[in-house]
């Protein structure tokens, strides 16, 4: 297939004055594993909604396995798998039932449906979890039921909503290795959101960095951290007031390639970081401003996300556009 796997079209999506897409362009390839990277609240969500046609787009239109979301909504649902940033399992059922009812909803014969369980079950290593009720799973097997549901028609594209949401370090770590081996070896396109940084640059081949609903950059992971342009020095104050005056004295002085300000912490984007902490400290120290702490890093993606929106992304947010786009989609059923 030369056509892209999904391909938007300023896609735009209202909520009374409320914007949570706000025209949108972004194409995905075949096999690409393509990752919407911002914080709860950005828009991501809504995205997802509206390419697996949930939810209808205000503007603009788009393209899944080369079928319009609005002209030829059926053909998309065919083509697509989605796994719920919540759980949508039934809990009453067994693992093998809940497949099963998958399976029905999508018409796939018995002997097909008795052959796809076993496959995917095996997949994400729940075969021998089958005949299990579901509610007496762990929340790491649960994800990985909900992968394997989403994979039982043959998806050709695979959207996965924060995957990992709510899972500890290791269970994220092998939810990761399934989420690579669906896209390596089965050759499923996946666009998966996260706010994690280390899994967008871990598993995705290029990501898109989403906020207010807007892409403020897209690129590989570590071309968006090489263009930054250098190391990156953190300087930590001892309230936000003293940082703002440091970061006013830094962008006068004009020899950093960016500085951005987080709570009480200045972060200066400068080639030859480690050559350029006495300068950098000297401007402080001639200011009076006391320097409790400094660290020197290479750019990372929470580094690159600082630069294109001036902060860094907040695990939790009191006024998410999802949410309350959300809220209002429910009152109006």
């Amino acid at each position: 297939m030369n056509t892209p796997a999904i391909e938007t079209f300023n896609l735009t999506r209202r909520f009374g004055d409320i914007v949570a897409v706000d025209n949108i362009n972004i194409q995905v390839n075949n096999g690409e594993l393509f990752g919407l990277l911002g914080p709860n609240g950005a828009g991501k969500t809504t995205l997802i909604n509206m390419l697996s046609t949930m939810v209808t787009p205000s503007n603009g239109s788009a393209k899944v396995w080369g079928a319009d979301i609005t002209k030829n909504s059926s053909l998309v649902r065919k083509n697509i798998g989605m796994v719920f940033q919540g759980t949508t399992l039934d809990d009453k059922l067994t693992g093998k039932e809940n497949l099963d009812l998958h399976g029905r909803l999508y018409g796939l014969p018995k002997q097909l449906r008795k052959q796809r369980i076993a496959d995917v079950l095996e997949l994400v290593e729940l075969d021998d979890k089958a005949d299990v009720i579901v509610k007496t799973y762990s929340g790491g097997m649960m994800r990985r039921l909900e992968i394997a549901r989403g994979l039982m028609h043959h998806p050709k594209v695979l959207f996965l909503d924060e995957p990992t949401l709510g899972l500890d370090p290791q269970t994220r770590n092998h939810i990761w290795d399934y989420i690579r081996q669906l896209n390596k070896e089965k050759n499923v396109t996946i666009m998966l959101t996260t706010h994690y940084m280390e899994e967008a640059d871990h598993l995705c081949n290029r990501i898109a960095i989403i906020d207010f609903g807007q892409v403020k950059a897209l690129d590989t992971p570590e071309n968006l951290k090489n263009a930054l342009g250098g190391d990156v020095i953190i300087l930590s104050v001892e309230t936000r007031k003293l940082a703002s005056r440091l970061l006013d004295l830094y962008n006068r002085n004009g020899s950093a390639g960016s500085v951005q300000q987080k709570d009480s912490s200045i972060y200066i984007t400068i080639k030859d970081g480690a050559g350029q902490i006495p300068h950098v400290l000297k401007i402080a120290s001639d200011a009076g401003i006391n320097v409790l702490s400094v660290d020197l890093h290479r750019p990372t993606l929470d580094d690159v996300f600082l630069s294109y929106t001036g902060r860094a992304i907040r695990e939790e947010e009191t006024s998410s556009v999802d949410r309350i786009a959300h809220n209002l989609q429910a009152r109006r059923h």
